[in-house]
Parts: structure tokens; C-alpha cells; sequence
């Protein structure tokens, strides 16, 4: 049993990673500061499902406040940190910068001085795919060049990624950076696009696809159920980046389905669901546009180093993980 410590455990993949780890009676210490960047509501429900466990203790607080940072190392010491707490979304950052900073990078900043000062087992933290930019290969591999991100959300994972690698050579920290690859399911952001795309079907909007209506080129997204990432993770949390001489490594990533789909497909694949939750023909209203800035046409997981390291190979096909976030959909938002 590890007494565990999850940042932004009201979030996605927290509460799904927090759930999955009290299973193995671990004791999960779980921080949220719940800000309204989407509803407020989803992120209680996700506590709900783990609040009646008693080895989970939630705490609402802010990682971008330094002094209650550390007063929590000080009094729970934790063994494991997986830090996820972040802001999230590539075009929110255009328009809300300093958010972004506040907790992407000030934020982080103080999880690395708390591991410093209260020496850890392996701290594990949430970095991005995005980190990628508009590199033309793919597969992504952790080895390829991520120096030139295209938004600012980006720009603060590859920095996460240097201070953890900067901690890890001055302090001997055990870090573990995890470039995640479109993350979707159940109880998932709802400012994803399969989230998005089904409120606005119900809400009788169209949906604007950002790839200029040329599905022979279309975009391509490495969607990876939570289910999968979690396992993932969890696997990691043992598996500390040491080397022979048993000096503690900082390692990165990727943690990817590996298997791209095309954008239509996804579409087609999420009508295909909710018109099966439904037990009606579903088909949304669409509207074809240039793409985004800060958007990159392909995102596309080597996941070759987790599979050496730790075994991981997702599971979950495309068709299998949207039918189990509609059917959560049409029963959570009863809709009919």
C-alpha cells in the first residue's frame, strides 16, 4: 500500500486514475482547486464515485499557491505524485494566457520545489502530445524534436518537461512524464470534440470539422480511451526510472492508442453509438472549415518505449469506447 498524492483528481483522467488505485488499497490524497473552466457539476460527480472509499481524503486546493503546497507535503508526505492538475485546451489559450502560466508552470513549479524539500518515491506528471507541434513524421517518438510548439498550451507541457529533466539532474527526483494523445470516455471534458459534438446534436446546432472537407487528407487523431491510459499510468507508478548505478532518471512517454483515426471515421463511429444508445438514426448537421491555428493535422503515438518498459498496448476500439461514453451520455443528461 502507497500513500499516493493526485493533483487535479477531480478532473478526467484523476478521478478515473484515483478510482482504479484505491482498488488496490492504496491510500489516494486527492487536490482540486474545481475551477469553472466547464461545469463544475461533472467534476463532483467524478468525486462522488470515489468519496465513499475511506482511504480517499479530497482537499480543494490551488497547485499555484506555493505555501499550501508545501504545508500538504509537510503533513501527509506522500510516497507517489502524479500530478495532472493543469489547464487544459490549445485554443482557450489563445485567448486566456495567463491561466495557463498560473498553473501549467507556476503550478508545477511548486510540485517540483515539494518533491525537493519531501523527497519522493517517482513523481509522475501530465505532459501533452501537443508538445509535438506541427512535426511532419509520425509516428511521434519521445526522441524527435519538440522545440517549436504551436500554442501556448503546448509551449507550457515542453516546459514541465524541462524543469522536471532540470529537477531529476539537480536533485535526484525519479520523474516520469507522460505525453498524453486524446484522452476520451465517459465522464469525459466536455470541451472535447466527441463531448461537444454530441450537445450539439441535441441542441439542434451544426458542427464545424476543421479539415476543409477533404476526407482524402482528413485529420488524424490517436484516440486513446481512459480505460487504457489509466492502466497505463498505473503500470508506470511501480516502474521508477532508475539507472544501474541507481541514479533517478527523468523519463517521457508517449501514452497513445498508436492506431490514428481519421476525424470522419470518429464522426461516423459516434453517430453509429448514439444512434445505438438511442435506438434511432443518428446524424449530425455538418459544416466544413479551414483548420484551426494551433491545430495540427495528424497526432500519431509511437508507443514502442511503454510497451518495452512496462508491457502497455491499449485495448479499446474506437467503436467499443464511444458507445460506452454515449450510453453514459443519453443516461446521465436523460436524454431521449
Amino acid at each position: 500500500m502507497k500513500k499516493i498524492l493526485i493533483t487535479g483528481v477531480a478532473g478526467f483522467i484523476g478521478s478515473f486514475l484515483a478510482a482504479e488505485l484505491l482498488k488496490e488499497n492504496n491510500e489516494i490524497l486527492g487536490i482540486d482547486n474545481l475551477n469553472d473552466y466547464y461545469d463544475v457539476n461533472l467534476k463532483l460527480e467524478r468525486l462522488n464515485r470515489i468519496n465513499a472509499n475511506s482511504q480517499f481524503k479530497f482537499i480543494k486546493m490551488d497547485i499555484s499557491d506555493k505555501e499550501k503546497v508545501m504545508r500538504l507535503f509537510e503533513t501527509h508526505n506522500p510516497d507517489i505524485v502524479i500530478n495532472l492538475a493543469a489547464q487544459a485546451g490549445v485554443r482557450y489559450s489563445i485567448d486566456n494566457p495567463d491561466v495557463y502560466i498560473q498553473s501549467n508552470v507556476i503550478g508545477f513549479y511548486n510540485i517540483l520545489e515539494a518533491c525537493r524539500r519531501y523527497p519522493v518515491e517517482h513523481l509522475l506528471y501530465a505532459s501533452s502530445s501537443s508538445v509535438y507541434g506541427n512535426n511532419k513524421k509520425v509516428p511521434f517518438e519521445e526522441s524527435d524534436s519538440v522545440d517549436h510548439p504551436v500554442s501556448l498550451y503546448a509551449a507550457t507541457k515542453k516546459s514541465n518537461e524541462l524543469m522536471a529533466s532540470t529537477y531529476n539532474h539537480l536533485y535526484n527526483i525519479p520523474i516520469s512524464g507522460l505525453r498524453f494523445f486524446t484522452v476520451y470516455g465517459p465522464m469525459g471534458r466536455p470541451d472535447m470534440a466527441y463531448f461537444k459534438f454530441a450537445n450539439m446534436y441535441f441542441n439542434e446546432e451544426t458542427i464545424h470539422i476543421y479539415n476543409n472537407g477533404d476526407f482524402e487528407h482528413d485529420l488524424y487523431r490517436d484516440f486513446t480511451y481512459i480505460d487504457d491510459i489509466v492502466k497505463g499510468i498505473v503500470s508506470l507508478i511501480s516502474n521508477h526510472p532508475y539507472n544501474q548505478n541507481l541514479v533517478a532518471g527523468h523519463e517521457v512517454y508517449n501514452i497513445g492508442n498508436s492506431n490514428p483515426e481519421k476525424l470522419m471515421v470518429f464522426i461516423t463511429s459516434l453517430e453509429k453509438a448514439l444512434s445505438k444508445s438511442l435506438n434511432r438514426e443518428i446524424k449530425f448537421k455538418k459544416e466544413f472549415e479551414p483548420i484551426k491555428p494551433g491545430d495540427v493535422p495528424a497526432t500519431y503515438a509511437s508507443t514502442d518505449k511503454l510497451l518495452k518498459k512496462v508491457g502497455f498496448k491499449p485495448e479499446t476500439t474506437i467503436q467499443d469506447g464511444l458507445q460506452k461514453f454515449t450510453d453514459w451520455y443519453v443516461e446521465y443528461f436523460n436524454k431521449k
